[in-house]
Order: structure tokens, then C-alpha cells, then sequence
């Protein structure tokens, strides 16, 4: 079963700043960046499988938690040390990575997953390499990208220029993969990483101080991880793991181009939200979808609309189902399931996690606390599609 603690330890990510040696104009957090580092790696395994290349989706998700995991324990080790200690000291390495695994170990319930995350953290060969490269490709991306936003703040600062010259040289070692050569290229899917860019600074709650604060984009990694550990307790077939965890990272795209609206506004007027999703829905269609493949668009749009229904695709129709009759009936490839009913567990999860957390550090406020206490109210007991959401509440 997902834990308390296994939770509380990837919200640490919201907390762990990034380039903090550096003049920042903006916070940049471990969260965010794997966020984005995700969804470009959506982009660069798209843009392979549209070539005729099998994509393992299930690893370059495994491997995006797995290492936004190790980067939580590791937060102190600045990049530049962690990287000579993987290149120059192997043993250092993988007995550090042992210490990962010990102070992880305890927070993870489910047999599976920890013995492929001890595999990985082994260098075993858990992830595939054209998994690895992806994600290691969006990896360094993601940090050039923050570190073009560093760069116009202090163009000729402390080896400033060097850090570009490596990030450079490490950008041009994935040039092998399609989308990079797209992205160097400055070709459209740049525009939708900019765009997407853009939630790191959006703050949910804006109107409520919280430590630490959490944008649109963070917010959606956290969903997103949730969505796939939940996932995992149900034995989901390899596209509905997919499915479920792009649908959670995606499910507030639209916010992009609407910024975030807060539930009580959404239900301030009767029919408001139903105006705000058709809003979003034309947005999206002029603002959004320009900016990726032709092709993608209507995964897009099965992520994104309805986000909160769990649904199948059978004989070319959409089907709006239950999760517990997805689980029984429709758990295969071929029906492309996706459960949006757990998409709104993990996002109720990650919400309540933003106001425990801020209630920890002695914040307290009637918007945080009315949120915190429905929610407990809402899943006390509960269980869903097989799901003992109740019993998650509970070690709250």
C-alpha cells in the first residue's frame, strides 16, 4: 500500500532548491524541474516511436521516480560532485547508492517497486538504453533550460561560461535522438516545452502563504507519481501505467494558457466550471495544440478532457467506465485505459500532502484548514476501484 512516508518524502523535492550557489530571479525546485524533465521526455520518446521505434513507456517512468527518488536523498550533493563520483569513483557511487536505498527502503510498501528500485540504484539493467538516453536527455535539457533563465541574470558570472560549454557538449552527446535535433532545431516542440515551462511559476493558492509553495507544474509531477504507484497496487497492464501517469502530469495543461482557478471559485457560481472546461477546451485547441505533432493531439485531448473520468477506448469510441470495471473487464493494451477517477485521488492526495505540510510548519489558515479537514472527511473509509484510499488518509 502507498504510505505516508513514501509521500512525504517526494513532496520533499517541492522543497530542495536548485542552482542555490547562483543569482536565481525565480525559486527553481527539484520538483519542478523533474516535472519538466518528464514531459520532455514525453516529447523525445513520441517523436521515437513515431519513427518505428518501440518505446518501453514503463521504464522511462520508472526511471523518471526512481531518480527524482535519489535526488531527494541526495539533495546536498551539488551536480558537479555527484556527477565526478559517477564518472571517476564507481565504487564511491554504488555504495552511496546502497545508503539511497537504506534510508529509502523503510517507506516503500510494495515488494515490486523495491526491489527494481534497489536493482536500479545497483545499475542493474532495470531501464532500457533507449529509455536511459531519453531520460537522460531530458534531463540535462531540463537543467539548461533553468540554466538559461540563470544566464540573463549574470551573463558573466563565476564560470558561467563554463557551464554552458559542458551543458552544451552533454546536449550534443543525445543529438542521436530525433526530438533533441527538434529542440536544438528550435521547431515547434521547443514552443510547447516553453509553454509548459511556464506552470513552474504558476503557485497554486496563491492567495494563501504555505511553505513550501507549489506550482501548477510540481503539483503535476506529484499527481502524476502518485497516479503510478497507486496504479502499480492494481496490476495494470503496461498501457493503462502509461496512460495513468502522462494523464496525471497532464491533467492541468490547460492551466497553461487559463493560469490555475481554485475549486471554490470554480463552484462560486452555479455552471462556472462547466464555462471554465469549455474555455480551456478552445484554448487549448488555438494556444496548445499548434505547438506539438498533429498526430499527438488526440492523446492530448484523452488526457485532458474528462481528466477526471477513468475511461477505455473500444472499437475507435471513447467509453466512459468505473475503475473497478476497467480492473475486471478492460485491463489490456488494446482498450488503452486510462483511470481518471485515480487522477483526482492523487490530485486530492497531493493537495491535502500542500496543506499537512503547511499545518506542519505552523501555518495555519481557514482556507488550508476548511481543505484539509473535507478531504479527511471525504475518503475516511473509503475504497475505490480496489483502492483503500481510506487507510492512506488515515496514516495522516
Amino acid at each position: 500500500m502507498l504510505r505516508k512516508s513514501l509521500i512525504l518524502r517526494l513532496f520533499d523535492a517541492f522543497s530542495i532548491q536548485r542552482w542555490n550557489d547562483k543569482i536565481r530571479p525565480v525559486e527553481l525546485t527539484e520538483m519542478d524541474k523533474n516535472a519538466h524533465k518528464m514531459v520532455i521526455a514525453f516529447c523525445l520518446a513520441k517523436y521515437e516511436e513515431d519513427s518505428g521505434t518501440m518505446v518501453n513507456w514503463t521504464n522511462i517512468i520508472k526511471g523518471g521516480i526512481f531518480e527524482l527518488l535519489r535526488r531527494v536523498v541526495l539533495s546536498d550533493i551539488k551536480s558537479p560532485v555527484y556527477r565526478s563520483i559517477k564518472v571517476k569513483r564507481k565504487e564511491v557511487f554504488l555504495e552511496l547508492n546502497k545508503w539511497v536505498f537504506s534510508q529509502l527502503e523503510p517507506c516503500i510498501d510494495n515488494t515490486s517497486i523495491k526491489k527494481e528500485f534497489q536493482a536500479y540504484l545497483k545499475e542493474e539493467e532495470v531501464i532500457d538504453p533507449l529509455s536511459s538516453r531519453i531520460l537522460a536527455a531530458a534531463h540535462i535539457y531540463a537543467s539548461y533550460w533553468e540554466f538559461q533563465i540563470i544566464k540573463q541574470i549574470s551573463p558573466d558570472g563565476y564560470q558561467m561560461k563554463e557551464i554552458d560549454k559542458l551543458m552544451l557538449n552533454d546536449i550534443e552527446e543525445h543529438l542521436d535522438l530525433i526530438g533533441m535535433r527538434k529542440i536544438i532545431t528550435k521547431q515547434k516542440i521547443l514552443n510547447f516545452i516553453e509553454l509548459v515551462g511556464q506552470l513552474r511559476f504558476q503557485i497554486r493558492w496563491s492567495h494563501t502563504p504555505r511553505i513550501p509553495s507549489t506550482s501548477v507544474l510540481g503539483h503535476s509531477m506529484m499527481v502524476a507519481s502518485l497516479s503510478y504507484l497507486l496504479s502499480t497496487e492494481l496490476c495494470c497492464c503496461d498501457e493503462r501505467l502509461k496512460n495513468n501517469f502522462f494523464g496525471g502530469l497532464f491533467h492541468d495543461l490547460p492551466e497553461s494558457v487559463t493560469r490555475d482557478i481554485i475549486s471554490p471559485v470554480k463552484g462560486a457560481v452555479p455552471e462556472l466550471s462547466e464555462v471554465i472546461g469549455q474555455i480551456e477546451k478552445e484554448m487549448a485547441e488555438t494556444e496548445i495544440y499548434p505547438l506539438i505533432e498533429a498526430s499527438w493531439k488526440e492523446e492530448f485531448t484523452y488526457f485532458t478532457e474528462n481528466e477526471f473520468e477513468s475511461k477505455i477506448i473500444e472499437n475507435g469510441e471513447i467509453k466512459i467506465l468505473s475503475t473497478e470495471e476497467i480492473t475486471q473487464k478492460y485491463n489490456e493494451n488494446k482498450y488503452k485505459p486510462i483511470d481518471g477517477q485515480i487522477t483526482k485521488i492523487a490530485d486530492h492526495l497531493a493537495a491535502f500532502v500542500e496543506a499537512y505540510k503547511a499545518n506542519e510548519t505552523g501555518i495555519h489558515t481557514p482556507q488550508m484548514e476548511e481543505g484539509r479537514h473535507n478531504l479527511l472527511a471525504q475518503y475516511r473509509g473509503q475504497t475505490i476501484g480496489g483502492l483503500n484510499i481510506g487507510n492512506i488518509y488515515a496514516d495522516f
